[in-house]
């Protein structure tokens, strides 16, 4: 039981908050050093992940949280099992741990895979706290708060292992499962809307993005390229993808149009171009106000943006996220986790990183070498979809040059 994180449950600000203060104390200076150190010491590496697994089993604000999470529609902790068609009883982070002892077993321990499996471990609590700032009080001071805890998380004292760049994508892979009830996602689009407009902003560019890829993915393996069908089946996504698009287009309606938003419309569109500038979609009624004012602020730029998106034309020397396909964000982390455990390494770009075709905190070599690795483990472990094996994660030039052309002749088309 790890003390540090278990706690009594009460007031949800009291819960909260106290949660926050215990995380604090667990990330930083030595707390995590000492719990790499001792469970390190065993020997072999089957031993240390037996160890460390009895350690992750907490109670107190976890359970409290999930509980209130899972009543809303979302599994944050867990994963789903398409095969058994059931979420698993294991929390991610054991799941992980699992299937890296499984395949190490022998091996001798390395005190950085432990140091990622902690890490991995607080990752998935933060991506918890995240989705409970309204619970009571000021939620984006509590949003901001979980950005720091997040900063602590992945500095100096951690494993080095970099996930996310901010709170508010913590958010984005805490609800990027698959989940049969998808009423959730409708009442964290309208809790969302009362956060201020830093956060929303944050929030529209993870989102736009990350949609971008999820959606492509379903268009050309989960739907067999039927725009429709694939309108059908993620009604909970258009909303979300509207909301996104429409915040950026504000943005640039009002003059703050940096590279990092006018990629991300161009992202976020790239999935259903027409379902926004065309004839208005079904799966965007509930979105009505949304898409109107995404309409009228975008007519107001398109010829400059078209110009500016010809910037962003994916090229086979250069990373492009409009080249990467997935199908959950969370298995982009949970794939690159896996990879630093079995290969003994630490990738450089984050989740965020392989959201954009800008250097920012990586290279682009090192985001064209995670994108491929992690699609390597998805052709060897492929999922079945519509009668066919098929990798969940791609990363395809060809394909990404397709979708930006045909993106790019679907904007230019009169409404």
């Amino acid at each position: 039981m790890m003390a540090a994180v278990t706690l009594r449950t009460g007031a949800a600000s009291t819960v909260f908050d106290s949660a926050c203060v215990s995380l604090d104390a667990a990330l930083r200076g030595g707390a995590r050093r000492a719990i790499v150190d001792q469970i390190g010491a065993a020997q072999p590496f089957g031993e240390a992940c037996a160890r460390l697994r009895d350690r992750l089993r907490s109670d107190g604000w976890i359970r409290e949280f999930d509980r209130r999470t899972r009543a809303e529609g979302f599994h944050v902790l867990h994963d789903w099992d398409g095969k058994a068609d059931h979420v698993n009883p294991d929390i991610i982070p054991i799941d992980v741990l699992n299937y890296a002892a499984r395949l190490r077993r022998d091996a001798p321990t390395e005190p950085h895979a432990i140091a990622v499996l902690l890490d991995y471990y607080y990752f998935h609590l933060l991506s918890l706290l995240s989705v409970r700032v309204w619970d009571d009080g000021d939620a984006d001071a509590r949003l901001d708060r979980i950005g720091g805890l997040l900063a602590l998380l992945q500095g100096e004292e951690g494993s080095g292992q970099r996930f996310v760049a901010d709170a508010e994508t913590l958010m984005l892979v805490a609800t990027s499962h698959y989940e049969r009830n998808e009423d959730g996602y409708a009442l964290l689009l309208q809790r969302t809307r009362t956060l201020d407009r830093r956060h929303r902003l944050a929030i529209a560019i993870g989102h736009a993005s990350s949609l971008g890829s999820h959606l492509r993915f379903g268009f050309e393996a989960t739907y067999g390229r039927d725009t429709l069908v694939m309108r059908r089946d993620n009604v909970a996504d258009y909303p979300w993808l509207c909301f996104a698009l429409a915040t950026l287009m504000r943005e640039i309606d009002e003059g703050r149009d940096g590279d990092a938003i006018v990629e991300a419309v161009l992202n976020g569109l790239s999935a259903d171009a027409r379902a926004f500038v065309g004839e208005p979609a079904d799966a965007l009624a509930p979105a009505e106000a949304d898409r109107v004012e995404f309409v009228e602020r975008f007519g107001r730029h398109r010829g400059a943006l078209l110009d500016r998106f010809e910037q962003y034309r994916p090229r086979t020397d250069a990373y492009s996220p409009l080249s990467f396909f997935f199908n959950f964000a969370h298995n982009i982390i949970k794939g690159t986790v896996v990879d630093v455990l079995l290969e003994r390494r630490v990738w450089t770009p984050s989740f965020n990183d392989l959201l954009t075709a800008r250097r920012g905190g990586a290279s682009s070599d090192d985001k064209t070498a995670l994108a491929t690795t992690l699609m390597r483990y998805a052709r060897a472990n492929p999922d079945r979809i519509r009668g066919e094996l098929t990798p969940v994660i791609v990363y395809d030039p060809r394909a990404g040059h397709a979708a930006f052309t045909v993106t790019m002749r679907k904007l230019r088309q009169p409404a």
